[in-house]
């Protein structure tokens, strides 16, 4: 499919009926503009595997024709694979300075930074991309320097939010304001391809300023010592929990890789600039209780984080009856489960846990009904193209704009190729999308052979039987029987012995080929195995000649 010179189109290849992993490609000419390029992380479904790539294979087919990747912020969700599939990918990378500082850093972990190109771009300017025109407008979100993005094509023009919200009163960063907004929307945009995370909600998210006071009133109170966790990337939040700690008298202590990181780009891309200098968690906790404040990362239940160590008692952080931890974060859909477990062992231990159920320690970084109706008002798109949501929240999205008086809408799902101009937006075709896992060190299709076959052993569990045969094929000897996760912890010995002997019934007998004997071998040990448990396992079986 090769977009043609009068066509502007849109597939999502990550982020359309789905929270995360956020890709998405624009066509036009002949040519392809990638914007954004993010991971998702894994569940129970996944054994074994933490991270969750897209399978691009629909614009690695297209290569030559693919110009660049234009960042839109530094979310894991929209950089995060980048490090495993940029170098093939082989265009630049667009950013503002602080997307491109946490960009290069996961570019030097992988020792691939001399192999990909980063370009920086500054914010209300525009660039050129082969045949798109690109402008940054920068909009408020959790972390500095979120973009939308307008991107301008002779066939049509679209303004591409990324995530975003309205912040008046924001603590980083310059949004564009409601006039720069509106100035843009006169000059024309004829699709809006919008934030749908929070599409739900009936009211705006407050500003991030106003979480100080709340956090300030928690800490103030607290008596012993006091763990705030918080998505890393926010740097706002750091900033506001700077003032907090000076204004209650704490330390600050800083405990977690990627909270340092973070802190360590803000400060070399310009922000930050007052924040008070950091205790490391040894001299924390030789503090009194009363005067530290630790920042942790791990509120989403992490089980490698520092909060999860702390509550597991692993970490050098120690907290006990008497102390606080304050979850300064959103809880994300899927992440309950682990939450509650350290919220769990937290609370065995006496500690008290502040969410924003209980004090206003959190705002959202995406805008509610309000903010929405008013970017409608201020683009006046012709058309509406809801994105980064749930399949929920794409068609309420849909909902909403034709409600506030948006002509036209499309809800599209991963690999829905549409045709943004001429005319209504409207699919055309669907094109090939998937997911791939990062296990370990090696891209591996998500639903290929391994993770399929670790499914099935951590489902049935599995048995190795060993085996000899002579020169000519004749089996003999006992042979040896294995399990792992197979459910006879106590009668493992009388389920070995029976599985041996089913093992040695099969071997018996006239001479078979190797392949036929494993196959008498294996079904007449899962014979037993099924009997004994009611489950098949996989049973493997091994042949060593004598």
């Amino acid at each position: 499919m090769t977009p043609k010179n009068n066509e502007l189109l849109f597939c999502a290849l990550g982020g359309s009926g789905e929270i995360g992993m956020n890709v998405i490609l624009y066509g036009h000419a002949g040519k392809w503009l990638m914007v954004d390029c993010g991971v998702t992380f894994a569940d129970a479904h996944y054994p074994g595997i933490d991270v969750i790539l897209p399978d691009l294979r629909f614009i690695e087919e297209r290569i030559d024709d693919l110009v660049g990747i234009v960042l839109t912020h530094g979310h894991e969700d929209h950089i995060g694979a980048l490090p495993y599939l940029a170098e093939d990918l082989g265009v630049p990378i667009y950013a503002t300075p602080f997307t491109a500082g946490l960009v290069r850093g996961k570019l030097e972990e992988e020792r691939i930074e001399d192999r990909v190109k980063i370009r920086l771009v500054e914010a209300r300017k525009s660039f050129k991309v082969g045949p798109f025109e690109v402008e940054v407008v920068p909009l408020s979100h959790s972390i500095p320097e979120a973009n939308a993005l307008v991107i301008g094509t002779p066939a049509g023009k679209v303004f591409h939010t990324g995530d975003w919200k309205l912040d008046p009163t924001p603590v980083i960063g310059q949004p564009a304001t409601p006039e720069e907004l509106a100035e843009i929307g006169a000059e024309g945009i004829d699709v809006l391809v919008c934030d749908s995370t929070n599409v739900f909600n009936a009211e705006a998210s407050p500003s991030e300023a106003t979480v100080r006071e709340g956090l300030t009133k928690s800490v103030a109170r607290a008596r012993g010592r006091v763990v705030v966790t918080t998505f890393a990337s926010n740097a706002a939040r750091l900033h506001t929990l700077g003032q907090v700690a000076e204004e209650t008298g704490r330390k600050l202590c800083v405990t977690g890789r990627s909270l340092d990181r973070i802190i360590r780009v803000a400060k070399a891309t310009g922000y930050l600039k007052n924040f008070p200098q950091t205790v490391d968690v040894d001299a924390a906790m030789r503090l009194p209780k009363n005067r530290v404040l630790i920042v942790a990362t791990g509120g989403q239940g992490e089980e490698r984080a520092a909060l999860a160590r702390i509550a597991a008692g692993s970490h050098p952080v120690a907290v006990e009856m008497g102390d606080m931890v304050i979850f300064s974060s959103k809880q994300i859909p899927g992440n309950e489960v682990a939450i509650g477990r350290i919220q769990n062992q937290l609370a065995a231990k006496g500690v008290e846990m502040v969410t924003e159920k209980q004090a206003h320690v959190h705002v959202s970084g995406h805008p509610g009904r309000p903010e929405l109706a008013k970017m409608y008002g201020w683009l006046r798109p012709t058309s509406l193209v809801p994105v980064h949501g749930e399949m929920r929240h794409l068609m309420e999205h849909a909902r909403y704009g034709l409600s506030q008086g948006i002509a036209n809408t499309v809800v599209q799902t991963n690999g829905d190729m549409v045709r943004l101009a001429p005319g209504a937006p409207k699919k055309i075709g669907n094109v090939p999308v998937g997911r791939l896992v990062l296990d370990g060190d090696v891209i591996l299709p998500a639903d290929g052979s391994t993770i399929n076959e670790r499914r099935r052993v951590a489902v049935n569990g599995q048995i190795s039987v060993g085996i000899a045969v002579d020169r000519n094929g004749r089996a003999g000897g006992t042979p040896d029987v294995r399990v792992q996760g197979v459910p006879v912890e106590e009668e493992r010995e009388p389920f070995l012995a029976e599985a041996i002997e089913a093992a040695a019934e099969a071997m018996a007998g006239r001479p078979r080929d190797r392949e036929r004997l494993r196959e008498d071998v294996r079904m007449a040990v899962r014979k037993v195995a099924t009997r004994w448990t009611g489950k098949k396992p996989i049973v493997d079986v091994v042949i060593v000649q004598v």
